[in-house]
C-alpha cells in the first residue's frame, strides 16, 4: 500500500465514522428507545425451526447463535431462515473456531476451507456474520499464546486469510469477522483499525468482546475508558458481540477470569448504553456459561441493568 492509497483509506474509514456518528445522533433524537437484541444458547429438544425460533422469544431473546446445518442442506436452511425472520429473531453470528494459523500446511489449509463454508452459510441463512479469531502460532493449544502472534508475519497472514475467506464467498449481507484476543492480532481498537484498512474488504467486520481485550490490571480497572475508546472507534463496524464479565483472582501474578454478567468489574451500564445507541443494532451474545442457571442469571442482570437506563430487549 502506497502513501497515496494509505491516505485515501484513512478518509474512507473517516468518513464512515463521521457518517455513522450522524446515524447515531439521528438514533439518540428519536422517540423509540433505545434496544438490544440479547441471546444465547438455547437446548430446545425440538428441531423444528419454528419451536426453536419461538422458544428463543419465550425467554426474551431477539437473536440466536447459528444452528449446527450443514451447507448443502438448502431445504433447513430456508427453513430456519424464515422461521428466524417471522418471529424477529436475529441469527447473530456462525462460530468457527479453527486455527488459521495452524503450524500444520494441511490443516491450516482444512481450518481455512472450515471458515470459508461457515461465510457460506452466514450468507445462505442471512446470519450477521462468521466469526473466528485469527489465529495462532501456538503449537500446542490451537487459540494460545505465541510472541510471533504480535509479529508483521503474524498480521499479514490474517489479513490474507480475511481477503481470501471473503473473496471466496463474496457475500452481500453477512460479514466475516475476527474476535479480538489479549494475545493475538487484534487485540486493540487501532490494531483492528489497521486491519480493516489492510483487509480493505467491506465484508470484514469487527465481532466486540470487551473482556478479551483486557488483558492488564489497568485495562481491567479502567475498563469503561476501555468501551468508550472501542465504540468510539469501531462503533460503525460492529456486527455482533459477546457478552460476558471477568474477576481478578488474586495470586503472586495476574489471572482474569471469565464469570457470569453482573459478578464482574465490567461496566455494564456504559457497555450497554453505547451498545443500545449503534444504529444498526448488532446483536450481543452470551457464552461460556456452565449452565441454563447461570445464563437465566445473566439474561436476568444484563436486563434489569438495561432497563435500569431507559434499554428494552
Amino acid at each position: 500500500m502506497n502513501r497515496r492509497q494509505f491516505a485515501t483509506g484513512s478518509l474512507q474509514l473517516t468518513g464512515a465514522v463521521a457518517a455513522f456518528a450522524a446515524a447515531n445522533s439521528q438514533k439518540s433524537s428519536s422517540a423509540s428507545p433505545p434496544s438490544i437484541r440479547l441471546g444465547g444458547p438455547l437446548s430446545v429438544k425440538s428441531g423444528d425451526p419454528e419451536d426453536i425460533a419461538l422458544a428463543h422469544r419465550k425467554v426474551g431473546y431477539r437473536a440466536a447463535f447459528c444452528p449446527k446445518i450443514a451447507l448443502d442442506d438448502t431445504d433447513r436452511i430456508r427453513a430456519f431462515r424464515e422461521a428466524f425472520a417471522r418471529h424477529d429473531v436475529v441469527i447473530a453470528e456462525v462460530g468457527r473456531w479453527v486455527n488459521l494459523m495452524d503450524a500444520d500446511p494441511a490443516k491450516r489449509a482444512a481450518n481455512l476451507k472450515t471458515v470459508t463454508e461457515g461465510l457460506a452459510l452466514a450468507e445462505a441463512i442471512d446470519a450477521r456474520c462468521c466469526v473466528d479469531i485469527a489465529g495462532s502460532f501456538n503449537e500446542k493449544s490451537w487459540f494460545g499464546p505465541h510472541p510471533k502472534n504480535f509479529s508483521a508475519e503474524f498480521f499479514d497472514a490474517a489479513v490474507e486469510n480475511a481477503r481470501k475467506i471473503i473473496d471466496a464467498v463474496q457475500p452481500s449481507r453477512a460479514k466475516f469477522c475476527y474476535e479480538m484476543m489479549g494475545w493475538a492480532y487484534p487485540d486493540t481498537a487501532d490494531c483492528y483499525l489497521k486491519m480493516l484498512k489492510a483487509v480493505d474488504r467491506k465484508a470484514f467486520g469487527v465481532h466486540l468482546d470487551p473482556c478479551n481485550a483486557i488483558c492488564s490490571p489497568t485495562l481491567f480497572y479502567r475498563n469503561t475508558d476501555l468501551l468508550n475508546e472501542l465504540f468510539d472507534k469501531l462503533g460503525p463496524y460492529i456486527v455482533s458481540c459477546h457478552a460476558k464479565d471477568l474477576t481478578w483472582d488474586i495470586e503472586m501474578n495476574v489471572h482474569f477470569r471469565e464469570v457470569i454478567p453482573g459478578t464482574g468489574v465490567l461496566d455494564y451500564k456504559t457497555w450497554l448504553r453505547r451498545l443500545a445507541a449503534l444504529p444498526h443494532t448488532p446483536p450481543l451474545m452470551m457464552e461460556h456459561l456452565k449452565s441454563a442457571e447461570e445464563y437465566d442469571q445473566a439474561r436476568q442482570f444484563i436486563m434489569a441493568t438495561g432497563r435500569e437506563i431507559g434499554i428494552s430487549f
